[in-house]
C-alpha cells in the first residue's frame, strides 16, 4: 500500500478585455469569491479610469461571486449580465485559451513557478492586443466611440 497525500495550491487569473481594441487587464489572486472579485473590480476601475465621467459596461456571466448583493461595484462600472448558460456570448471566455498556452501539459514545481509563467504570458498578451482582439471581438459587438 502506498500512502498518498494530495495537496493543492491555487492561483486564480482574473481577466478583463475590451473587444474593440483588444486591451486587457489581468490580476492573479489567491481566491475566487465575492470579496476578492470586489477587489478585482476596484483595481480594474482604477486602470480604466472609471468614475463620474467615465462609464464602463462590464459584461458578466451569472457566477455567484458576480451576482452577489455583497459585490462592491466601483463608481463608473455598470454590469450587463448574460443569459444563463451562454458562455459563447462572453468575449472574456476567449481569453482563457490564450492565457493557458504556457501552462498546457506542463508541470510546475511550485506555485511561484506557475505564477511566473502566467505573469509572463499575461505580459505577452498585453503587448499583443491585435491577437486578443481577433478572438474576442464578435462581428455583432457594438462599436465604442
Amino acid at each position: 500500500m502506498v500512502t498518498v497525500e494530495p495537496r493543492y495550491e491555487w492561483l486564480y487569473l482574473y481577466g478583463f478585455v475590451q473587444p474593440q481594441t483588444g486591451r486587457t487587464f489581468w490580476l492573479l489572486l489567491p481566491f475566487v469569491n465575492t470579496l476578492v472579485f470586489s477587489i478585482a473590480l476596484a483595481e480594474f476601475a482604477k486602470d480604466v479610469g472609471a468614475g463620474e465621467d467615465t462609464h464602463i459596461l462590464l459584461v458578466m456571466d451569472g457566477a455567484g461571486w458576480h451576482t452577489s448583493a455583497q459585490v462592491v461595484c466601483p463608481a463608473g462600472i455598470e454590469f450587463v449580465q448574460l443569459p444563463p448558460y451562454s458562455p459563447e456570448l462572453q468575449p472574456a471566455e476567449r481569453l482563457w485559451p490564450l492565457s493557458n498556452e504556457v501552462l498546457v501539459n506542463k508541470h510546475f514545481a511550485s506555485l511561484d513557478a506557475l505564477e511566473t509563467a502566467q505573469v509572463d504570458q499575461c505580459r505577452t498578451l498585453l503587448a499583443q492586443p491585435e491577437r486578443v482582439q481577433a478572438v474576442t471581438r464578435f462581428h455583432w459587438w457594438p462599436e465604442v466611440a
